[in-house]
């Protein structure tokens, strides 16, 4: 291969060119060149033209050439334009798929800082151009997203919807996505049913909507796609169902506390001594094992390091109950008169301040939460938690339920099993549970989900019977996320790389600029 071959694949860029000169300065190499045509044609009319009106040099950026940034000094001619019908009277030469209009840089520089951008953003991305030699600033990277033009919109037949945080609890928007493509269509600026129809009436063809459970998205849904089948996402039914499960074991829990061993109970009848009281019973046990080693007032006072006055009452009462009287637990407390209901009820497994405090404002008392809890701290302090088997967190019983039995390690498999024992009404919510997951990995709704919704309402278990009355209110959706094979797991995915976008553009984007990276980047 010649030079001159070698220079036409390494540069194709320079073919239209005529290179006068190339020199290094610094971290830049500069490149002196010319157009080799005679002429232009008008980018007006089209018009061929070689009548030269004047010249002038563009300074524009190249690629990178061995980690060097490479300037391009283009020698530009303008032209005049003949055709008297075109409004244009000069104009300057382009070269064609290198340059472009007041460009600062040739064509393929230009998609090279577009696919940094789209990328990483503008903070990023400067800092990456920086390294390639491509120099950019970051401000000059968002100006570049924000000026690509919007991808041409396809006719949409399976619609994904879903809405994803703007801020977080106080603002969210709507992707849209072509399920069959696996592609973002539209970004919509806020949640609501009439955005949804107003996109829909605008692109009319879609035939499957898969959205969640959202009234919103159902009501746009109707209004701007009215014949188009609904699609309740089987992620979210199955969610639903579990947040259901949870609060259902949240109710039973108190069920499965083991019972408290006889030597762990605190004495109903009596309440927590408090600090002060064990404190004196220590300091009168401490002075009268010195005085039976035969030490006198003022050894005593010298090895306890107490007042002397106070060694000296120690010394003359008998029994540390001489010194504690009648008030075991120090100044008059307002749950006086109420100490042995809340010892009786911890004693019984109730160890929520907030439930006790409910339950002495039912009884007519009037105290403070924190009175309260100040109290139970006491009585656990008193109480010996030794070998007591802890009781099983909401959220691993809720798993245990969830799991698939063959999923289920033979310690999960026993502790379910003791724990249905113990509880009859788990077994019915394991058994609805294990019923609706079959029919909704197997699609067999059609078949099973009539039968299965009766069952659920029929059942002694408050919280299914709600999750079914909840299916009856979005039937036909629901019947069809349990039949058909469309699903929104690749909203979920989008929905996902959002949320990356924001955290990469954060403190400088606004709803057009992360539009415009979740439509166009791959």
């Amino acid at each position: 291969m010649s030079v001159a071959d070698l220079l036409a694949v390494l540069f194709p860029q320079f073919a239209l060119l005529h290179i006068e000169f190339v020199g290094s300065a610094g971290r830049w190499v500069r490149v002196h060149a010319r157009g080799r045509t005679a002429g232009a044609s008008c980018p007006g009319c089209g018009a061929w033209s070689e009548r030269v009106h004047s010249g002038y040099e563009r300074r524009i950026g190249d690629t990178a050439v061995c980690g060097q940034e490479l300037v391009l000094h283009l020698r530009v001619r303008r032209f005049f334009c003949h055709n008297a019908e075109c409004g244009k009277r000069t104009f300057a030469e382009q070269i064609p798929g290198l340059t472009f209009r007041y460009g600062r840089c040739i064509v393929p520089l230009r998609k090279v800082r577009e696919a940094v951008a789209l990328a990483l953003g503008g903070r990023a991305g400067a800092r990456l151009a920086e390294h390639l030699a491509v120099g950019v600033g970051r401000d000059a990277l968002i100006r570049l997203l924000r000026a690509l033009p919007d991808p041409a919109t396809e006719p949409v037949r399976v619609l994904g919807v879903d809405d994803f945080a703007l801020r977080k609890g106080h603002h969210y928007g709507t992707v849209l996505i072509d399920i069959e493509r696996r592609r973002p269509v539209e970004v919509l600026p806020e949640r609501s049913a009439d955005a949804l129809a107003a996109w829909l009436t605008e692109h009319p063809g879609v035939e499957v909507i898969c959205r969640d459970r959202a009234r919103y998205y159902a009501e746009g849904a109707d209004r701007g796609a009215g014949t188009a089948t609904q699609v309740a996402d089987r992620y979210h039914l199955w969610a639903n169902l579990g947040d259901a499960v949870e609060r259902l074991v949240a109710r039973l829990r108190p069920r499965w506390a083991p019972p408290v061993p006889e030597k762990e109970k605190v004495v109903p009848s009596e309440a927590p001594e408090g600090r002060r009281v064990r404190r004196t019973r220590e300091r009168h046990a401490a002075v009268h094992a010195l005085m039976d080693k035969g030490m006198g007032h003022s050894q005593v006072v010298a090895e306890l390091g107490l007042d002397p006055k106070t060694v000296r009452r120690f010394m003359r009462a008998a029994t540390a109950e001489e010194l504690i009287g009648d008030r075991r637990t120090g100044r008059q407390s307002s749950l006086d008169g109420h100490a042995a209901y809340l010892v009786a009820r911890f004693n019984e497994g109730c160890h929520s301040a907030l439930r006790l405090h409910r339950e002495l404002a039912e009884r007519g008392l009037t105290v403070s939460e924190r009175t309260v809890r100040r109290f139970v701290h006491r009585l656990r302090d008193n109480a010996k938690p030794a070998t007591r088997p802890p009781v099983l967190k909401v959220r691993d019983v809720t798993r245990l339920v969830l799991t698939h039995p063959d999923n289920r390690p033979e310690g999960d498999r026993v502790l379910l099993k003791e724990l249905i024992g113990r509880c009859r009404e788990s077994d019915e919510a394991c058994d609805l549970v294990s019923r609706f997951a079959s029919m909704l990995v197997n699609r067999r709704g059609q078949e099973e989900l009539e039968q299965w919704t009766a069952d659920a309402e029929a059942s002694r278990l408050p919280e299914l019977r709600g999750f079914a009355s909840g299916l009856r209110k979005d039937w036909e959706a629901v019947m069809a996320g349990l039949t058909l094979r469309w699903n929104s797991g690749p909203v979920e995915g989008h929905v996902n790389r959002i949320k990356m976008l924001k955290r990469q553009m954060f403190g400088r984007a606004k709803l057009d600029l992360l539009r415009k990276r979740v439509l166009l980047a791959t």
